[in-house]
């Protein structure tokens, strides 16, 4: 009994000493014992690009090139909470017909907005019905919408261009491009020179001889 317990013993302490040395080999293998990243990952994604990128175009310029005929598409989504036709009624959401330009939280008569939209102070601008389409909460912690919000740039002005084909609103602002300054116009000629003969014509030359002081040292210009 005693031999049979040793050889037990015996083999759980080899199989100890093998798996102590192989942990050792792999840490080594592996380079456990640095902390420093290997020059080269292991796997490395080609063309993955940081979050974030290039920045679209602004909002002027989508509003530009939106339609009220896709924002009514996009609109869609808001029929179960929002009515929009002039003196419709509020739903679970108040009724939107020009909200564009009233006070935030305060243009649907009667209507319970949350204290978090309505004491934000400000006017729906395009800017921030922008930034309110986009995400509601960030916009308002405590709304009581529970859209998350499009995250489309190209969706939120098409539905801004639909609420402003519902009740107006202030000017749509202008795209950047369309406001560059104009080429200058061609260089006019000084007055000073204007109506002069070119350099190089005959009258030119006629007047420059008229002016030179003949041989006598009298004045040419009296005989002219």
């Amino acid at each position: 009994m005693t031999d049979r317990l040793n050889t037990i013993f015996g083999w759980v302490l080899f199989a100890g000493i093998v798996a102590l040395g192989l942990s050792v080999v792999s840490a080594l293998y592996f380079r456990a014992d640095h902390p420093e990243r290997p020059e080269k990952l292991g796997y490395v994604i080609e063309g993955a690009e940081e979050e974030g990128g290039e920045e679209g175009p602004d909002l002027a310029t989508l509003l530009a090139t939106a339609t009220p005929e896709a924002g009514e598409a996009v609109f869609a989504k808001c029929t179960a909470c929002h009515t929009i036709a002039q003196g419709g009624p509020n739903q679970i959401g108040p009724n939107l017909w020009a909200v564009l330009g009233k006070p935030i939280g305060k243009h649907a008569a009667g209507f319970a907005y949350s204290s978090d939209l309505s004491g934000n102070g400000g006017e729906w601008t395009y800017e921030a019905m922008n930034e309110w389409l986009a995400s509601p909460r960030a916009f308002a912690s405590g709304t009581k919408m529970s859209f998350a919000g499009l995250s489309k740039a190209e969706d939120r002005a098409n539905v801004i261009r639909y609420l402003y084909e519902n009740g107006g609103g202030p000017p749509l602002p202008t795209p950047a491009a369309a406001t560059e300054e104009a080429p200058a116009e061609d260089a006019q000629p000084d007055d000073a020179n204007a109506g002069a003969p070119p350099a190089d014509s005959p009258a030119a030359a006629g007047a420059v001889a008229s002016e030179e002081p003949s041989d006598d040292g009298s004045d040419n210009i009296g005989r002219n």
